[in-house]
């Protein structure tokens, strides 16, 4: 709980924001200095504080998981590491596929992908597409330019060309909506200007911003502008483990089972126009898919 504390001086008083954090078997103190008097908006000062702790926490654990998982990677025979990839290659396209409808179950991802073994009596679409994202994911970890406009329209192509060739690569000129939610993506004339601004920010944030934020945010922009007739999940979700691996941070599946939470985080913040939502359910679940490094 945070608690304003009073602080006397030579005889004046100087107020600060007190909260108490709990690190293991200790409790750590944190301080935040608010001037010789209490200024107005406190709540949201007490608020943006512990924001503010909660994300230094956070973050302090994301980067042990980093370094324990990259000290692991390091130990494991090339075999190993191969077939670990190969297993989130497959989980993470039945997951990003089957949020957005494919009808493949997980063992049928699995043996198309891994043994070539084509389902029976599924539609081709989603065969050809969980293959797509395979191979493009694949081809996203092993890229080394920084990623563009024209880049994110060659890897939407790459996933469509096959399946949807009349809006593979191509920025939407229509409107759009997502089915049962009550966030309205921007109208067609709004949607270049805002990818210009995105590709701005992205410049300027790139190497500033921790890199699980730096992932969190890139996707929530880019599928909030909603720059495609179909595929925005699927190329933002892409997206997100293409900054994770540039900056050598474990990747990151959202699965088919936890969407509802997934769609309720982006909803509330598209609709409240507040980052910090999604950025705050992003963390703790990735946080909370590699706990068992923290223990």
């Amino acid at each position: 709980m945070v608690r304003i504390k009073k602080k006397m001086l030579k005889g004046k008083a100087y107020y600060y924001l007190e909260h108490s954090i709990r690190e293991g078997k200790k409790v750590q103190k944190k301080e935040k200095y608010l001037g010789r008097k209490i200024p107005s908006g406190i709540d949201k000062i007490k608020k943006k504080f512990v924001d503010e702790i909660r994300e230094e926490v956070w973050y302090a654990d994301i980067d042990k998981i980093r370094n324990i998982v990259s000290k692991e990677e390091k130990s494991l025979p090339k075999s190993i590491k191969e077939k670990n990839l190969q297993n989130f290659a497959t989980q993470f396209t039945y997951d990003t596929q089957r949020i957005e409808g494919s009808t493949l179950t997980r063992r049928e991802t699995a043996d198309l992908l891994e043994k070539g073994i084509t389902p029976k009596s599924k539609p081709m679409r989603d065969v050809q597409e969980a293959e797509a994202h395979r191979n493009l994911f694949y081809e996203i970890l092993k890229f080394k330019k920084d990623f563009t406009l024209q880049i994110m329209l060659d890897w939407h192509w790459a996933l469509f060309n096959k399946t949807k060739p009349d809006i593979a690569g191509n920025i939407r000129k229509y409107q759009v909506g997502i089915g049962g939610s009550k966030f309205i993506p921007p109208s067609s004339i709004e949607v270049y200007p805002m990818l210009t601004e995105f590709f701005k920010w992205y410049k300027k944030n790139k190497d500033c911003l921790h890199p699980v934020e730096l992932a969190a945010l890139v996707h929530l922009k880019l599928v909030t502008i909603h720059p495609f007739g179909d595929g925005n999940g699927r190329i933002t979700r892409l997206v997100m483990n293409f900054v994770l691996n540039r900056k050598k941070y474990p990747l990151f599946d959202i699965p088919y089972e936890n969407r509802n939470s997934y769609y309720n985080a982006l909803e509330r913040s598209q609709v409240k126009k507040d980052d910090k939502v999604f950025l705050q359910w992003f963390v703790k679940r990735y946080t909370k898919e590699y706990q068992r490094y923290l223990k």
